[in-house]
C-alpha cells in the first residue's frame, strides 16, 4: 500500500489540556485536514465537490492512543487507503511524533460519498475508484 503524508503540524500550548498532554478535540481536528488531503488525492477536491454537489460523511471513526503528544511537538500523519466500493470508503491514519518517530495515534476512518441534495449515498466517479485502487495496490 502506497502511504500518503497528509498532515504536518505542530502541537501549541492551547491544544493541551489539565494533564498537560494533546487533547483529544485536537487529534481528531488533525486527523480531520488529513482526511481532506487525502481525499484531493482521489480526487475528491474542494473544487470537484462544491462543483459537482458531492461531499462526504464519516460513518464510522476509531482511533488509538498509543504515546501522548506535548506542547511543541511536530506532528506528521501518513495515510492509507484501505478499501474503496461503489460509495464508500475506508482508510488508516497514523500520527507520529517527527522528533522521535514514535506512533501517537491511529485512527481508522469509513467514510461515505454523499449526493448533497438528495442526502443520499451516491457512487463515487470512476476516475475516483481508480485513482484509489492504484493507491491501494502500489
Amino acid at each position: 500500500m502506497t502511504r500518503i503524508s497528509t498532515y504536518r503540524g505542530t502541537v501549541y500550548p492551547w491544544q493541551c489540556d489539565h494533564v498537560g498532554h494533546m487533547n483529544v478535540m485536537w487529534y481528531v481536528g488533525k486527523f480531520d485536514e488529513a482526511t481532506w488531503h487525502l481525499f484531493a488525492q482521489l480526487g475528491l477536491t474542494p473544487s470537484y465537490l462544491r462543483d459537482t454537489g458531492r461531499g462526504m460523511a464519516a460513518v464510522q471513526q476509531n482511533i488509538s492512543y498509543k504515546r501522548e503528544l506535548l506542547a511543541g511537538d511536530i506532528v506528521e500523519i501518513e495515510s492509507n487507503l484501505l478499501e474503496i466500493r461503489d460509495k464508500v470508503v475506508r482508510f488508516v491514519h497514523e500520527m507520529r511524533n517527527a522528533e522521535s518517530g514514535e506512533v501517537a495515534a491511529l485512527c481508522e476512518l469509513t467514510g461515505v460519498h454523499i449526493d448533497r441534495e438528495a442526502r443520499k449515498s451516491c457512487a463515487f466517479d470512476q476516475a475516483v475508484r481508480t485513482r484509489a485502487r492504484e493507491l491501494i495496490t502500489a
